[in-house]
């Protein structure tokens, strides 16, 4: 165990992926010999601890470097339970500290050309172009903030590379009219429902086809999941374009864990082109949750917030990652997820803000449960400016049996089922009526989560149940609301 990070390292540090000059393997192996035993340093090359509250995201399975996933608990990670969630440890070290605003800045993906390199040489190079003088001058200056403002004219441009430029800044779509009609719907006031469509799991889309027929007179736009549980089927680009065909509004989604920088650029470039006007970006369900041969799990290319960060760019500033322009740049209405209850909402909140900020206009939430506790995450979203900034989607699933809530409860991450509607999915299935009671607890919860203020519609997410979905959106008399 590292001094300052909590846990142990998970994998080996980084060897580079090139030949390395004497005094840059030589500085490498001092940085590794410090860094290590404190920080549990893998050498990325790429250090970002000074956002982070000195405590390295390198430890996170996943290798997230923004923040924490969906999945985030305070008492261990999921992907490996002995072992505390990392990020989570940061957001609590940094709250404590008082230095929970600086986790909002956007950080890059790793330059991989610097793995297994020194991070120290570039902090080094840029205090030579600084100048000793200067530095010390700003160091012992009277002015408040010079000390911090010092140190970040060091340190920022070497974590905020030319590419990337992330801050913790705010940034609106530079467009007006809405680019799907989705955006079109929530910017009209309408209490939308969306509806999450089960990918088949071969190349027969008989029944997508005919569950795309049956829902889309009742909602206003179609989710097509992918991968979810690590578990391959059709892709949701696929989907969307069947989707399209048959005159329902897609909404595709796009995990972190299958997509690499490049990867993701150019099917982005793809859907928009065959008229995907909605992504949501995911990081995604890690490997340990999906069936064996189980691929990578220790590591992602990119986040959701840097897939937000790219897009966005994409989409306003006509640029790829690489500075290339994009002569027609793609267009689309950008989602994410949220998770009410992984964790902390404090924690949450923060979570959340930074996706708005990176390019988020709409959250699909996970599933809600409880919906008096959801007020309680829509005020920490409130106190940080953000509920003008995003539409919001809660996210609805009916249950078929209580072995169906037992096992979102303890098993699915960020998803929390209260005792109360265990006890009742319980008492169903002891009168056999296990599917009904599942429906009437949806039909409850709608109707409590549309009377709150900055929640923008539903996400029915039925998992296969995509049958009972008109019934839900009648019974629960948003059929009148579309416009």
């Amino acid at each position: 165990m590292s001094v300052f990070t909590p846990g142990r390292r998970w994998q080996p540090p980084f060897m580079p992926f090139k030949r390395v000059p004497f005094k840059k393997r030589a500085l490498a192996k001092i940085e590794l010999a410090v860094k290590g035993p404190l920080f549990g340093c893998r050498m990325c090359g790429n250090c970002l601890l000074q956002e982070t509250a000195f405590i390295c995201p390198m430890e996170c399975p996943k290798g997230l470097r923004n923040g924490p996933c969906g999945g985030s608990t305070p008492e261990k990670c999921y992907v490996d339970e002995s072992r505390p969630c990392i990020w989570y440890k940061i957001y609590e070290r940094s709250f404590k500290l008082g230095r929970e605003a600086l986790l909002l800045e956007v950080l890059p993906p790793m330059d991989w050309d610097k793995a297994g390199m020194d991070a120290w040489s570039d902090v080094f190079d840029k205090a030579k172009e600084i100048g000793a003088k200067k530095i010390i001058a700003d160091l012992t200056a009277p002015e408040a903030g010079s000390v911090s403002k010092t140190l970040d004219s060091i340190f920022r441009p070497v974590r905020q590379p030319e590419w990337w430029q992330g801050d913790s800044l705010y940034h609106a779509p530079k467009y007006a009219e809405p680019v799907s009609e989705l955006e079109r719907r929530l910017k009209a006031g309408e209490f939308v429902v969306a509806a999450e469509v089960t990918p088949p799991l071969s190349a027969s889309v008989d029944k997508l086809k005919q569950n795309i027929e049956l829902l889309k007179p009742y909602v206003a736009a179609l989710n097509f999941t992918d991968s979810p549980s690590a578990i391959p089927g059709m892709s949701s680009l696929a989907c969307s374009k069947f989707a399209l065909e048959l005159g329902a509004e897609p909404v595709m989604q796009i995990t972190a864990r299958d997509r690499t920088r490049v990867g993701l650029q150019s099917e982005v470039i793809g859907a928009s082109a065959l008229g995907v006007q909605n992504l949501l970006c995911l990081t995604g369900d890690s490997m340990v949750l999906g069936p064996g041969p189980r691929g990578r799990m220790d590591i992602v290319d990119i986040d959701a917030i840097q897939m937000l960060w790219i897009l966005r760019r994409m989409r306003d500033e006509g640029k790829y990652l690489d500075g290339r322009e994009i002569n027609t740049p793609p267009k689309y209405f950008l989602g994410a997820a949220a998770s009410p209850f992984a964790s902390n909402m404090k924690f949450q909140a923060l979570r959340e803000q930074k996706k708005v900020n990176a390019g988020a206009q709409f959250f699909q939430t996970n599933v809600v449960f409880d919906a008096d506790a959801l007020d309680e995450w829509l005020n920490e979203i409130a106190k940080r400016d953000v509920l003008d900034k995003v539409y919001i989607l809660a996210g609805i699933t009916p249950l078929k049996s209580y072995k169906t809530a037992a096992y979102m409860n303890s098993k699915i991450p960020g998803v929390f089922v209260p005792e109360k509607i265990l006890k009742r999915m319980e008492a169903a299935k002891e009168k056999g009526n296990e599917r009904e009671e599942g429906i009437q607890i949806a039909l409850e919860l709608i109707e409590k989560i549309r009377s709150k203020q900055g929640v923008n519609g539903i996400h029915i997410m039925a998992v296969g149940w995509e049958d009972i979905v008109p019934r839900i959106v009648a019974e629960a008399g948003l059929l009148s609301q579309r416009i």
